[in-house]
């Protein structure tokens, strides 16, 4: 093979700031730079690598992605080249700046080795940070911060732009993670037929082997190790947020963490005297997604593009789940690492593990960055063990957008050539559901739920549903306290009822 077409990764960094003083912190931007810098010292080459980058992408940060996020402190017009001028890549002609998913770093890395087996890339930086700790830190006390930043020009747009809830979603509040997630995770238990608190309990294991890992990472936020009680019971200080999950068992948006990682060809690796045992190779790999909106979905347990990704990810690589040696599931909470492990048909007890970082609950969940923190982590595991295996799993929006790549210090025999998703992605979007309504009436009966807390405790009640033709609906509940208790406390998978609307939002009564 021509080693001008083979892509390798090179450099691996990673940054966790704690600094206590909002005014002293680094922004995003500096952060995120401190994570390329030790990027290109992981690689040997430093400041001749960033010389040598053609290609400067940063993952979308969560300011530019939700609501819930937005920084009062500026904004930066365009952040790939804010970062290229912060790491000394102005030299960088392929600016990007992607749109929001927890699948972008891997899908990144995927799009950019084919794109240097066409030799179109040499040199490529993925970079990302959050300082939303800070950022929280700093409104706090009050303080004007100043982030923003306009460095002019143009930046392309990878990724899809499309928000990941419809418009009858979002008027009954099914409009984020932590609205959508707990839904899947009622159903989970259902499929699975649990009661609530055998569930819960299964859960807070899962979660405790994950902050056991983070316990040990020295970069990860919260290092407490917490144990399976402490995890899943709730109490003042471990709350319900969307039931049935507590604070402990929700990603970890408000830290201040960057990561980043360096991909080359083979031969500007050989130019640039980066040692061999640097050297990392993407196996395999592949893209997908499910139906986009959870209204559509085939059910809220299971995931067939998931299965297919994994399917068409080994197949690249040759290789099997028998020969993964190191793990990192994509763990923003836990119906999205049981999907992931139903799906691949692997043991959630695996004595692999599950995570090499500690999870984005405990590890930290950078908003659409992660996975750029377990890649660069992956990175530095298998070059411990050369010739191992890892598996990287990604994941952006509620179980919809899907990833993963398997790396090794070894070389591939064969071209790096993925099978195009758009092949598999039609079959996908075949994929059989039921059918929905935006305005619901009559008898009908629980699907999934949730109810979602403030700190006074339960606010609000959010369901999906089907009438008695099969045809599913999203609802509300009322706010009635006795209502909303009954609805944790009492299994309401299956509850009957009846469902009627106002002309634009739907209210389920149960019988």
């Amino acid at each position: 093979m021509d080693e001008s077409r083979i892509p390798v990764l090179v450099g691996s960094g990673q940054f966790t700031q704690r600094e206590p003083d909002p005014a002293q912190a680094l922004s995003p931007m500096d952060l995120t730079a401190k994570a390329v810098q030790v990027a290109a010292e992981d690689s040997g080459a430093g400041a001749a690598l960033m010389a040598a980058l053609d290609t400067v992408i940063v993952i979308r940060a969560f300011s530019d992605t939700s609501w819930r996020f937005a920084s009062p402190f500026g904004k930066v017009t365009n952040p790939p080249k804010s970062l290229a001028a912060r790491v000394g890549a102005e030299q960088a002609k392929r600016l990007v700046y992607t749109w929001a998913g927890g699948n972008m770093p891997q899908y990144c890395l995927n799009r950019l080795s084919e794109m240097v087996v066409r030799g179109e890339v040499e040199a490529a930086l993925v970079a990302g940070g959050e300082s939303l700790a800070t950022q929280k830190a700093a409104q706090r006390a009050k303080l004007d911060l100043d982030w923003g930043e306009d460095a002019g020009g143009d930046y392309e747009a990878w990724g899809v732009e499309k928000i990941g809830w419809s418009d009858v979603e979002d008027i009954h509040g099914a409009r984020g993670a932590i609205f959508a997630y707990p839904m899947i995770e009622n159903a989970i238990r259902g499929n699975l037929g649990r009661t609530i608190p055998e569930h819960q309990k299964a859960m807070g294991q899962m979660l405790a082997h994950f902050a056991d890992v983070a316990a040990q990472n020295p970069l990860a936020d919260r290092r407490d190790g917490f144990t399976a009680e402490q995890i899943s019971e709730v109490r003042p200080d471990n709350p319900y947020i969307g039931f049935p999950y507590t604070r402990l068992m929700n990603a970890n948006a408000f830290i201040d963490q960057g990561a980043a990682v360096v991909l080359t060809s083979v031969a500007k690796a050989t130019e640039l005297g980066i040692p061999r045992e640097k050297w990392v190779f993407l196996h395999g790999c592949a893209d997908a997604h499910d139906h986009w909106y959870l209204s559509d979905r085939r059910d809220f347990h299971s995931s067939p593009a998931i299965s297919r990704v994994y399917q068409e990810t080994f197949r690249m690589a040759d290789t099997t789940l028998d020969q993964i040696g190191a793990i990192d599931l994509y763990s923003c909470f836990t119906s999205a690492v049981q999907i992931a492990c139903q799906e691949i048909g692997l043991n959630p007890d695996d004595p692999r593990g599950l995570t090499v970082t500690g999870g984005l609950p405990y590890f930290g969940g950078p908003g659409n960055n992660y996975v750029t923190h377990s890649i660069a982590e992956m990175m530095q595991r298998v070059r411990q063990q050369p010739g191992m295996k890892g598996l990287v799993t990604a994941n952006g929006n509620y179980v919809t957008k899907h990833s993963a790549g398997i790396y090794s210090t070894d070389m591939p025999e064969k071209v790096f050539a993925p099978v195009d998703p758009a092949s598999y992605q039609a079959e996908l979007d075949q994929v059989p559901h039921p059918p929905f309504t935006d305005l619901a009436e009559g008898a009908a009966e629980v699907e999934t739920y949730t109810v979602m807390h403030d700190r006074k405790g339960p606010t609000w009640g959010l369901l999906f549903g089907r009438l008695d033709d099969g045809t599913r609906f999203v609802a509300n509940t009322t706010d009635d306290p006795d209502l909303l208790a009954d609805m944790i406390g009492n299994d309401w998978l299956g509850r009957k009822g009846r469902v009627g609307n106002d002309g634009r939002q739907n209210i389920f009564h149960p019988a």
